[in-house]
């Protein structure tokens, strides 16, 4: 299967690092015309730098802007009006004992992991149906279903994004534009290593570590190992394509098989 996005723009929310910027180096391999989205233009211009040595003939924007602010928001869709793909990434997460979380701490992780998202797609969604052509999707996690005890207020925001999903999936229904979610399980990122390191002996070798995390915390995953970045690309660059055209208001594993069911 040869996925082609020639002609078409993508914004990649939280694309610096992780698996944003692999999502980024998958949409560009595959001729898209990408937008790196982080907050700061610093981190926007190193992340373009690391993606051009490696994709030297990419086509690449810069979208820096903290889309968990009104202004923030308002500079990337002044920069960038109008795109085709809409991968909504950004998401902050981080163990907290449950009774600790404080209002300002809900209110911080929906503003971010959720409204951010909702922003955009309610920029970018009329756009897409006048053209009669869109993908949007949303990176939820395991952690939507499998509500984790050490962070409830992150299952929270990705449990809401399967509902946003859905519901906008609705909203654009029969206009050619697609609207999924991607339940990503437990993966590999220098936020991640640090989280892992949290919850085991952070005297133990990385490999040694994530056995233990694996084994302690995340005893259902069948991989029984960290997903790579590239893994959870790999999903959101093929149901950015063609190919995906029947497949929207879908919740669409890529877990590892950490999530214990046969339905989503």
């Amino acid at each position: 299967m040869h996925i082609d996005l020639t002609g078409k723009t993508a914004l990649v929310t939280g694309s610096t690092q992780g698996i944003g910027a692999a999502i980024a180096t998958g949409l560009a391999a595959a001729g898209a015309t990408v937008a790196v989205n982080g907050r700061s233009e610093a981190s926007v211009e190193s992340a373009l730098g690391r993606l051009r040595a490696g994709h030297p003939d990419a086509a690449l924007l810069a979208a820096p802007g903290d889309l968990a602010t009104d202004d923030g928001a308002a500079r990337v869709l002044r920069d960038l009006p109008h795109v085709d793909i809409l991968v909504n990434n950004l998401g902050i997460f981080g163990a907290q004992p449950a009774l600790d979380i404080t209002d300002a701490e809900w209110r911080r992780y929906f503003e971010v992991n959720v409204l951010a998202a909702v922003r955009l797609t309610r920029a970018y969604l009329p756009g897409m149906r006048e053209r009669s052509w869109g993908r949007i999707q949303y990176i939820a996690s395991d952690s939507a279903v499998v509500i984790p005890a050490e962070m409830i207020h992150y299952g929270m925001t990705k449990t809401a994004l399967l509902a946003v999903s859905r519901g906008y999936a609705k909203e654009a229904a029969g206009s050619g534009v697609t609207v999924n979610s991607v339940i990503a399980g437990p993966t590999r990122t220098g936020g991640v290593e640090d989280f892992v390191y949290q919850l085991v002996d952070r005297d133990l070798p990385w490999e040694e570590a994530q056995r233990a995390f694996m084994r302690e915390h995340r005893p259902q995953s069948l991989l029984q190992r960290l997903i790579e970045p590239e893994e959870i690309a790999n999903l959101v660059v093929y149901l950015s394509s063609p190919f995906a055209s029947a497949t929207t208001g879908a919740a669409v594993r890529v877990d590892g098989g950490y999530v214990d069911s046969i339905l989503p």
